[in-house]
Order: structure tokens, then sequence, then C-alpha cells
């Protein structure tokens, strides 16, 4: 998430009750979690594990719950005892929750001949572009971008949050919400089927690439992106910060594991598991899924299982 201008740390120290170790007048950009964050941006982290891989990150400037940690060249800490919480005053601050009353908030803006359905509900700050169809009770939350052509069928739900928890067992509560401030960007000549659900980023963007088409209940995770021109058949789940490039073609029911990447052109069959990045290219099945021929020799050897036995029993 980008804040509106850049705030300073002193200002951001205010606002979380930190203590700034480094340049206070140093301006943050905006605020991302360890898989999206860039330059600029401040990151929080509150678990040693995790120390290195932050302060290593582009992050400029690092929430963090330790003073003993070495500080990179050119970056700055906001020394607090709850990084989690902290985080979660920064997005309560700068993107709050909207509610609003109305069906289509009045902030949100519709291109030309664009069609609305009956009972569609449209968030705060969604803009959508020219000669869009949106089909009866398409729920489309804050902070969404859709662009030109699109055509979104009955019932899908577009920036629902991100299924992503601060965990700790050391507390009554184990899995604590991590707030999504983040949003939904659907490029030009999309079509998304009935029943989808497409969750937001967490503090970045979840992307649908130019062109491509999207059957019927399919559950897109946060922080995902989706390619130009791919093409995803009925009941895919797709985890997380996950990577399809553009032309990938997912048939029906395939799962697709989180932060992980699918290449160029790859085509995964029905049913399938992708568990790990697959290269473009190639044609896979299985779980896990791997290259289709390689998976149906494996299936011919399995058949053969029996009669080798019975040949080694004779």
């Amino acid at each position: 998430m980008n804040f509106p201008i850049p705030i300073s740390l002193q200002a951001i120290a205010s606002i979380i009750d930190a203590e700034v170790i480094g340049d206070e007048n140093a301006l943050a950009n905006g605020i991302n979690e360890i898989h999206k964050v860039a330059v600029g941006n401040l990151c929080f982290v509150d678990h040693p594990k995790y120390y290195s891989k932050c302060l290593e990150s582009e992050a400029t400037h690092i929430i963090i719950n330790s003073k003993s940690v070495a500080i990179p060249t050119g970056k700055n800490l906001l020394f607090c005892t709850d990084p989690f919480e902290a985080y979660l005053k920064i997005v309560e601050k700068f993107r709050p929750f909207l509610p609003t009353n109305l069906p289509i908030a009045a902030t949100a803006i519709i291109g030309e001949h664009t069609q609305i359905m009956p009972h569609v509900f449209i968030g705060e700050n969604v803009v959508i572009g020219n000669n869009c169809i949106i089909h009866p009770n398409v729920t489309i939350l804050p902070y969404t971008e859709i662009g030109n052509n699109v055509i979104i069928q009955s019932g899908t739900v577009i920036g629902s949050d991100a299924f992503y928890y601060n965990t700790k067992k050391d507390r009554k509560v184990w899995y604590k919400k991590m707030q999504s401030c983040g949003n939904v960007i659907i490029e030009d000549d999309v079509e998304i089927g009935a029943n989808c659900t497409i969750d937001r980023g967490v503090t970045a963007s979840t992307r649908i690439g130019a062109g491509t088409k999207l059957d019927n209940l399919i559950h897109i995770g946060h922080d995902m992106n989706i390619g130009e021109n791919c093409l995803i058949a009925s009941q895919v789940g797709i985890a997380g910060a996950t990577t399809l490039e553009n032309g990938v073609v997912l048939w029906g029911q395939v799962g697709v594991n989180k932060t992980i990447t699918i290449g160029e052109n790859a085509i995964v069959m029905g049913q399938s598991g992708v568990t790990a990045s697959i290269a473009g290219n190639q044609v896979y099945m299985g779980t896990p899924a791997i290259p289709a021929n390689e998976k149906r020799r494996e299936f011919i050897w399995v058949k053969r299982i029996p009669s080798l036995w019975k040949k080694v029993m004779e």
C-alpha cells in the first residue's frame, strides 16, 4: 500500500508509539509485507527467524522488536514492542474500513457504456472502465480497478480480504487477522465466471492480466499475478502470492500451491496438484504435477505391477 504522500518516520513513530533508530526525517512512501516490499517502503518483522530476511529485503524502513540487530547501510529501524500491532495501526490510519449503505458508492467511477445489473454492490474508490457488463449479485469491494470490456458473471466477489494471519501460539487467539490494505486489478478484456472469489492483496495488488478468461467457481488467492491470455477452468483453487505467466492453461479442479510460478504457456491437466514451480511450454498432470508423458509412463508401469508380482511369486 502506498501512502497518499510520503510520510516522515517521525510521524509514523508517533502513530505506532515507536522509537526511530536512524534518520527520523527520512520519508516512507508506503507499507508492504515481505513478499511485495519495495525501496522506500516500511516493512515489519516480529520474530528473530525472519529478522535477516526483512533487513536484507528491499524495504528501506523496518518496524522491529529488537535493538540488537545490525542495521544495513541506508536503512532505518522503528523499534516497538509489537510490530504486528504497529502494522495494524498504520493500516487503520491510511486505509480504514469504509462502510457504505449505498449499492454503488458515491466515490465509484464507472466508464461509458458499462452495464450494471440489479443487486450489484460496488464499494468505495472502485474504478470500472468502458463497455463492461457486471451481472446481478456481483460484489466489487473497495479500491478494485477494472479495465475496459470486462465481463463479470453473477455471484462473483472481487476484493475480499486475504486469508492471511499473524500466528503466535503463546496467546489465546493463535491466528490474528493481518488486515488487508491491497486491492485487485483486472485488466482489459477479462471474463470472470459465476461464483468466483478473488482476494485482494494483503498490502499490494492481486492482478489478472488482459485477455484472461475464468470459468465458474474459481478461487484466486491474495497477491496473485495472473498474466495475459490465461485460461482457467472451473473449480481451480490458487493460493496466495503465486504467479501465472502469460498463456497458462489450468483445467478443472487444479490446485496450485502458494508463492510459486507456473511458466509461460504451461498446460496443467484436470485434478492435478501443482506443489512447486514448473517451467513453461509443457503439459503437466498428476499430484505433484510432472510432465504428462512421464506421468503416463508411470500409469502404465503401475498397471503392470500385478503381472510383475505374479511372475516374481511363480
